[in-house]
């Protein structure tokens, strides 16, 4: 049996939203996200709204598409001290503090977008778990 080939990373995800200049202004304020200008052009008509991060890691195409029961969590690692200042900063965005869920080797908290995309922000107690 061959080895699959190595990924060098998650590209992009796509998320379904109802109301893409409300969804673009959300993941803004809450995650950081910013519209990136070299994939502006995809988002005419029915393409995505590419949003990232300052650090060029992440990376979500927004379509503009009725939205139903997701399935799928998105998860996000960070280091131990990134995970409390996601606490704080979740906590200052909607409004409520995030349950901590203690998973063993890990700790995450829970939340979703306005159109019920779920998302998970995780770190790892030990170096080299993750």
């Amino acid at each position: 049996m061959h080895a699959a080939p190595r990924f060098q990373a998650i590209d992009h995800l796509h998320v379904h939203v109802n109301d893409r200049p409300a969804a673009e202004a959300w993941y803004a304020r809450v995650l950081g996200l910013q519209r990136l200008p070299q994939f502006e052009h995809w988002a005419s008509g029915s393409g995505p709204l590419t949003l990232g991060d300052a650090g060029d890691q992440l990376h979500l195409a927004l379509f503009e598409r009725p939205t139903g029961p997701q399935h799928a969590t998105i998860a996000l690692r960070v280091d131990a001290a990134g995970f409390t200042q996601w606490q704080q900063h979740l906590q200052a965005q909607l409004g409520r503090a995030l349950a901590v869920i203690d998973h063993g080797l890990s700790e995450s908290v829970y939340f979703a977008d306005p159109d019920g995309n779920p998302w998970e922000i995780t770190h790892y107690r030990e170096a080299g778990l993750a």
